[in-house]
C-alpha cells in the first residue's frame, strides 16, 4: 500500500519540499536563508506540475513540524494548516531532527545517529535516533539544552549530524560516551525524508486534523529565538 504525500521543510536555513507519489520521491531543496515563505509556495506548485496531480489528490501533508527556527516552522506548520483546510486533508507532524537522523541514515549506511541542530544561545536542539527494522525510534526524548549536558544515548556505533556538531562539535565528542564514527556537520533536514517518514506514519494511522498541525520549539520562551 502506498499513499501521495506532499511534505515541506523549513525549520532551518534550507528549505525544500517533496511530493511522495507512486513509490518515487521529488524534491526541490535549496539552502536559503530567510527567504522560506517567499520560496516554498513555488517549490509546492513546481512538484505538482512535474508529477501533473492537483491537491485533491494527495492522500495527506507532513511537514518538519520542529524542533528548529522560530520563524522557519512558524511558516511549515502555517503553509500546511492552510493547504490541508483547504483541500479537506489530514496532517502528519514530523520531527525535524528525525528527519535529519533519517538523512544521515541514508548517507552513511550506518544505523545510529546523534542528531543536532544549533540552537543558538550556545544550545543544541538534540535527539538521538535508532534504525530499528522499517522503523526510525527516537531513544529518550528530544531535547534544547547545552552541548556539555545532552543526554547520551550508550555505547555503540554512532554518527553526528547536523549545525549542532558545525558549532559545538567538540564539546558534543568530550560530552559523548559513544563510538561517533563520523559526522556530518552540513547535513541539513530536507523535505524528501520528512516524506518518507511522513508517508509511514500515514500507514501507520497517525495522521492529524489540520488543526492539529502545531510547531514544536522545545524552547518555552520561543519569542527570542532568532527568526530563520
Amino acid at each position: 500500500m502506498t499513499a501521495h504525500i506532499l511534505a515541506i521543510e523549513t525549520s532551518t536555513e534550507a528549505c525544500s519540499a517533496a511530493l511522495c507519489i507512486r513509490g518515487e520521491v521529488l524534491e526541490r531543496y535549496v539552502l536559503a536563508p530567510r527567504q522560506h515563505a517567499a520560496l516554498i509556495l513555488p517549490m509546492i506548485e513546481s512538484l505538482l506540475a512535474e508529477a501533473d496531480i492537483g491537491v485533491q489528490r494527495l492522500d495527506a501533508i507532513a511537514f518538519g513540524r520542529g524542533p528548529g527556527a522560530f520563524t522557519g516552522v512558524r511558516i511549515a506548520a502555517g503553509i500546511v494548516q492552510g493547504i490541508a483546510f483547504a483541500a479537506e486533508l489530514p496532517v502528519i507532524p514530523v520531527s525535524t531532527l528525525a528527519a535529519l537522523a533519517l538523512g544521515a541514515l541514508r548517507e552513511t549506511a550506518e544505523r545510529q545517529v546523534m542528531a543536532a541542530l544549533d540552537a543558538r544561545k550556545d544550545e543544541v536542539y538534540w535527539g538521538c535516533f535508532r534504525q530499528e527494522g522499517d522503523a526510525l525510534v527516537l531513544q529518550g526524548s528530544e531535547v534544547v539544552c547545552l552541548p556539555a549536558t545532552v543526554p547520551q544515548p550508550g555505547q555503540g556505533r554512532w554518527v553526528g549530524a547536523g549545525s549542532g556538531w558545525l558549532a559545538y562539535g567538540e564539546a558534543l565528542l568530550q560530552r559523548s560516551e559513544a563510538d561517533v564514527i563520523r559526522v556530518l556537520p552540513d547535513l541539513e533536514p530536507r523535505a524528501a525524508d520528512v516524506a518518507r517518514l511522513g508517508l509511514n506514519d500515514f500507514l501507520r494511522g497517525k495522521a492529524v486534523a489540520a488543526d492539529a498541525a502545531v510547531p514544536v520549539y522545545l524552547r518555552d520562551n520561543v519569542a527570542d529565538a532568532r527568526p530563520g
